[in-house]
């Protein structure tokens, strides 16, 4: 017998190789038809897959993540298969789970892959899901692989297989299609319903643009239709969000290819939204002890050798700057933490400094490649609201606290309503992807884990997501589509400092070591801006509105008044202007309405005549004529309550 450990601690005695989809049909039949994956001591296991020695245990269904994964791993199988039956002779590459969905890298060997294939590979996969083929998981040999996929000219699996350690290869095999592959995947083929192949991209195989260039078909599957049709829905919303749309349509940023790709242009309205949200975070950054500081845009390339930044990120990156002066090179700065390690470094610190929390908007510079580039969100030139905290040990989670709150009231002013919190650990198998001794790496985890516990957030744990030189906490915000986002990030480090040989003089007169806790609660203005106006749909809260007021003359005549209008507006410090255009009134409206302008004020005769304006709200429609100065109070009032609630 062996005890299972379920995840409220409870502990039940099974037979020696009982399976999780056995354990979960002994709870309840219904558990047993929604489980789809599970994990046994935190490692993915397949349900049909024994478990030999007693055990903790942790079964998800379609609602968890680790549901969703195995559901789209193994319908990345199910494309596959179907591209095999399809298209003789293609070669495949890899098919991963995504955030949505799944994709499959091919080499179409001849074939021409389009759009107006879709629909046959969508039929032709759910007519494979229908026949409820068991998904079937083997141990194989180095040797044994290499001969089975060579055989078949799978030269892409080879090589991945030729970098394999022998012992640890297993295959899954439904129907008549064998894949290399870890798993974890579903039972069987069956709660495969609804199929949608979304789009075609071209893809380098190992993202070496030297090497191949393959067809990367991605796809999203769901156990019922009607998921696929609201999530189809959801994708037409968000098209309607594009954050590159409503930036052309409300003026707020650009790209020019005189400039650069991946080079974002602040235009006036955008620049002013930007300012609003450094002066928002600059002001809580004040209230919580923290100091402004400046860096240069660039820095000698041996700081970046000094922090690592070089040898981690050299090679992807700007080139080096050569100056006149022989063998002086300088880079465009890709992180502001090392010019912050110099700073503390300027003068002498001791203990009654400490901690020490400079901020900083630092714009950084990172070489991402052309195809990679989107909008706001994926940029070559990007402002960090940057800060490092050094502090002395006994001190971390206090500070990591201090940082909680500031993420969280940030959230709340924002209307980030929907998050949740991720604590990233090593890999604890890859541990030559880190930096840092092994000591400082566990002191950095527990701190971390310690503090989500004493502030009570309901965190998950991810290994191998951690940033190469510390662990983090990354906050993941769902948006109004339910999308994620990683939004916020707090990283303890004790890396830095060693590296930089930081140093502070202590209460018993000797030199101690400082720790380092970066932290960016927007992560990068633009980023950030672009998920603020996707979430919004460009309906930015009041107190963040490019413009709170349009003034919309029914005609020339009324002119001088409309102005009127928003001088008196701006005396009690309203951003509003005047569409004083030669346009029927409706076209003003329908116009003002696309630039979501929170309120607009129609002015004619009777207005004009009684000092009033004629109210009309942003998604509410009429709301009454009203005194100017009564507008303006109520305005004001509603800001307030807007950013403080």
């Amino acid at each position: 017998m062996i005890n299972i450990t379920f995840p409220d601690n409870s502990v039940k005695q099974f037979e020696s190789g009982i399976t999780p989809l056995e354990i979960a049909r002994s709870i309840s039949p219904r558990l047993a038809q929604d489980v789809l994956a599970a994990s046994v001591d935190g490692q993915e296991w397949d349900l049909s897959r024994p478990i030999e020695a007693d055990a903790s245990l942790q079964l998800f269904k379609w609602d968890d993540r680790e549901g969703k994964h195995a559901f789209w791993h193994s319908s990345a199988h199910l494309l596959a298969e179907a591209l095999q039956e399809l298209f003789p002779g293609v070669k495949f590459g890899i098919g991963p789970a995504i955030e949505n969905g799944f994709y499959y890298d091919i080499d179409p060997a001849g074939h021409t892959i389009t759009a107006a294939d879709f629909p046959r590979i969508e039929k032709k996969m759910i007519e494979l899901a229908r026949t409820k083929h068991p998904i079937v998981r083997a141990d194989i040999s180095k040797d044994d692989a290499l001969k089975m996929f060579g055989e078949r000219g799978e030269t892409y699996k080879c090589e991945l297989i030729s970098e394999l350690e022998d012992g640890h290869i297993t295959t899954y095999t439904q129907g008549a299609f064998t894949d290399l592959c870890r798993g974890p995947h579903i039972p069987d083929t069956a709660p495969i319903k609804a199929v949608k192949i979304m789009s075609l991209a071209g893809a380098y195989w190992r993202g070496d643009e030297k090497r191949q260039q393959l067809v990367r078909v991605y796809g999203i599957t769901f156990p019922k239709q009607k998921m696929l049709d609201e999530y189809l829905a959801l994708l037409e919303e968000a098209k309607k969000r594009d954050h590159r749309k409503l930036g052309k349509e409300m003026e707020l940023f650009a790209f020019s290819p005189n400039v650069g790709a991946g080079l974002p242009l602040w235009l006036p309205k955008g620049a002013a939204l930007r300012d609003r949200l450094e002066q928002f975070l600059r002001k809580i950054q004040k209230r919580y002890g923290y100091q402004q500081v400046i860096t240069p845009h660039i820095g000698n390339k041996m700081l970046y050798v000094t922090s690592g930044h070089y040898a981690k990120y050299g090679k992807d990156s700007f080139q080096p700057i050569h100056t006149p002066e022989e063998g002086e090179e300088y880079l465009l700065k890709p992180m502001n933490c090392p010019h912050h390690c110099e700073i503390f470094r300027a003068v002498p610190r001791s203990y009654r400094d400490l901690p020490l929390r400079l901020a900083e908007f630092g714009t950084v510079y990172r070489y991402e490649q052309s195809g990679e580039l989107h909008g706001l969100t994926r940029v070559r030139g990007f402002t960090q609201d940057d800060a490092h905290i050094f502090c002395a040990p006994n001190q971390i989670k206090d500070e990591f606290l201090k940082v909680v709150d500031i993420i969280l009231y940030i959230f709340k002013a924002l209307k980030f309503d929907n998050y949740e919190a991720q604590i990233s650990l090593r890999d604890p198998n890859n541990k030559e992807k880190y930096i840092g001794s092994e000591e400082n790496w566990h002191l950095a985890e527990q701190a971390i884990i310690e503090a989500c516990a004493e502030k009570g957030l309901n965190a998950r744990t991810e290994l191998g997501e951690a940033a190469f030189y510390g662990p983090k906490l990354d906050f993941m915000v769902k948006d109004a589509l339910g999308r994620r986002w990683q939004l916020g990030t707090i990283q303890v480090d004790y890396n830095l400092p060693e590296r930089f040989q930081l140093e502070y003089t202590g209460s018993d007169n000797q030199k101690h070591r400082p720790v380092m806790i970066h932290r960016a609660p927007f992560g990068s203005m633009e980023r950030f801006v672009a998920v603020l106006l996707e979430h919004t749909a460009g309906r930015f809260p009041l107190w963040l509105a490019p413009d709170q007021v349009v003034v919309l003359p029914i005609s020339e005549k009324f002119n001088d008044y409309a102005y009127r209008v928003a001088d008196t507006l701006a005396q009690a410090d309203i951003r509003a202007l005047v569409d004083d255009r030669n346009e029927k009134i409706g076209k003003k409206i329908r116009d003002n309405e696309l630039k979501r302008i929170p309120y607009m004020l129609i002015v004619g005769e009777k207005e004009a005549e009684k000092d009033e304006v004629s109210v009309r709200k942003q998604g509410e429609g009429d709301k009454g004529t009203m005194k100017i100065t009564t507008f303006a109070e109520n305005l004001a009032q509603e800001v307030e309550a807007s950013i403080n609630q």
